[in-house]
């Protein structure tokens, strides 16, 4: 499927029961080929190769406790000292992103407290900067290079 990003190569293999995998360079492992792993893939290569984000400092569904609820964030990126400067979301690329994407990926960042909230279908591109002094964000026309996260 066609994204609303450059297009890049990767490995893929089928699995005995017929399912096409794709490796995941963080990772280091295959992971099978979904709609939406799709969207993740690309954008992380997007974030590496044209925002150069250290691939070493990006983390892929890890868990995390939030309101005493299990959840599992999609991808983070750290800053150079290792915090948490930009927590991804990812859809499908026929998902709509909507108020309740944003109130996803908000609650996540009840526990995060990132500078930078990205949610990408693939086709639609969403980067808001938050401001916590005053308790608010800003819509960005760019998705930030990495220097920008310090």
């Amino acid at each position: 499927m066609q994204l609303n990003l450059p297009q890049y190569e990767f490995k893929t293999r089928k699995t005995a029961k017929d399912k096409t995998e794709i490796f995941d360079n963080i990772r280091k492992k295959y992971v099978i080929l979904t709609p939406e792993e799709w969207v993740r893939q690309n954008f992380l290569r997007f974030l590496v190769k044209e925002k150069g984000y250290p691939q070493s400092l990006i983390s892929v569904e890890k868990g995390l406790i939030v309101n005493r609820m299990q959840k599992r964030f999609d991808a983070v990126a750290y800053n150079t000292g290792g915090q948490p400067a930009a927590l991804i979301e990812f859809k499908a690329p026929g998902v709509a992103i909507n108020q309740r994407v944003f109130e996803q990926i908000a609650a996540y960042n009840i526990k995060l407290k990132v500078r930078y909230l990205i949610v990408s279908n693939g086709i639609t591109h969403y980067c808001c900067r938050m401001d916590y002094e005053k308790n608010n964000y800003i819509f960005l026309d760019k998705i930030p290079v990495f220097g920008d996260l310090e």
